[in-house]
């Protein structure tokens, strides 16, 4: 059983003898409102004051591991620090994304009945790990209206093999592989906001930063300069500490856990939406139910806590965004009946999933003796 409750048992997606087996990709038997009803009503109740606990608990840990850091480990051996530093650099990385999920979950208006309080922590939050709380909101939402759709989703969105790099099957070997996964987990989530990086197409250049972008409507263009200034505000406290401390101390104290947090956003992000069990459709195919749907809970051990169980309940995040963290696997566990084979939980060991991923899902193709043709599945053969 790992840390989020969830136990490992088999199901209709996971892989027996090597071969992994689909989820369905026909419209379900069920709808939205009968997943609804199995889930008891409290589930979609927020509270303000547990909301608050998780900030307070994560940022005393946060706090407590940036001053035993900065107090002690100067007066370690040198050789002790070598192995310290890199402790720390994780620890807090864990505890921070544990803080960007928490503002996350701000943009769904998840944290608790007063959107101008979300809005406001998920501000603060995110912009002091240097994320355009606004632009990911929207971009964000957009993403989970139209999750699946190989033409509107916004991110992770996988390509047909004829449009694929001319590059890419030279990738498809251990190095490249290896090399593919350490550049996205490295600069991944900065080419995203800058340059839209295995975003959505649009006719023009997109960028979160830029109000005046396709990405955004007439509306949501003030609040995107907010998220603009609440970024620089950040870079420039940054500065006037890497001032006062030194760029280096900054980098060790600050620099590499925010690395980490970004590596794990991509990280579980990729890998909640690449599966070769789980289907993309174009517009001839593609419903929001089946689009929800076609996600994948993940089994991160100890670390589905501390990342609030975003890593291992977010089928029912995609189906019901607006519910709380901390109700999540009680609703997972109450869907799990309904959904039968179309829920997907894959129990395999994080750094083997990701390198299976790497490796099997490369780009999509529909099947040729399937009617179908507006349903793709990952396909690794160049």
């Amino acid at each position: 059983m790992g840390a989020g409750g969830r136990m490992s048992i088999p199901t209709p997606a996971t892989a027996k003898q090597g071969v992994v087996q689909r989820v369905p990709s026909a419209k379900p038997p069920f709808t939205l409102s009968q997943i609804k009803k199995a889930i008891p009503p409290h589930c979609f109740k927020r509270s303000v004051l547990r909301s608050f606990s998780y900030v307070v608990s994560d940022l005393t840990i946060s706090i407590i591991l940036y001053h035993l850091a900065t107090t002690f480990i100067p007066l370690l051996p040198v050789l002790l620090r070598y192995v310290a530093w890199p402790t720390y650099w994780a620890m807090q990385g864990c505890v921070l994304t544990g803080v960007w999920v928490i503002a996350h979950e701000c943009g769904h208006h998840a944290f608790s009945d007063y959107s101008w309080l979300d809005d406001t922590v998920g501000l603060i939050l995110h912009s002091f790990l240097l994320v355009p709380y606004f632009s990911w909101k929207y971009s964000h939402r957009r993403h989970h209206s139209n999750t699946g759709s190989l033409e509107r989703d916004e991110v992770f969105v996988p390509k047909p093999k004829s449009e694929m790099p001319w590059f890419s099957k030279y990738l498809t070997n251990p190095p490249g592989r290896f090399l593919t996964l350490a550049v996205s987990l490295t600069a991944g989530w900065p080419l995203y906001l800058a340059f839209n990086v295995s975003g959505r197409k649009y006719e023009r250049f997109a960028c979160h930063y830029d109000p005046y972008g396709p990405i955004y409507g007439d509306r949501e263009r003030l609040q995107i300069l907010i998220s603009d200034i609440g970024v620089l505000a950040v870079v420039y406290a940054l500065f006037r500490i890497v001032s006062a401390y030194g760029l280096g101390w900054v980098v060790c104290v600050y620099g590499v856990p925010l690395l980490i947090v970004n590596g794990f956003l991509v990280l579980i992000t990729y890998l909640q939406h690449t599966h070769p069990a789980l289907p993309h459709y174009d517009s001839s195919e593609w419903d929001w139910l089946r689009g929800a749907l076609a996600t994948a809970d993940r089994d991160y051990g100890i670390l589905n806590k501390v990342f609030h169980n975003i890593t291992d309940t977010h089928v029912a995040h995609h189906l019901f965004s607006t519910m709380p963290h901390y109700h999540a696997m009680e609703a997972t566990k109450a869907i799990r009946p309904i959904l039968g084979e179309y829920y997907q939980f894959e129990g395999m060991p994080i750094y083997k999933a990701m390198w299976r991923e790497a490796k099997e899902c490369l780009y999509v193709e529909p099947d040729e003796d399937s009617q179908d043709k507006g349903v793709f599945w990952y396909r690794n053969k160049f």
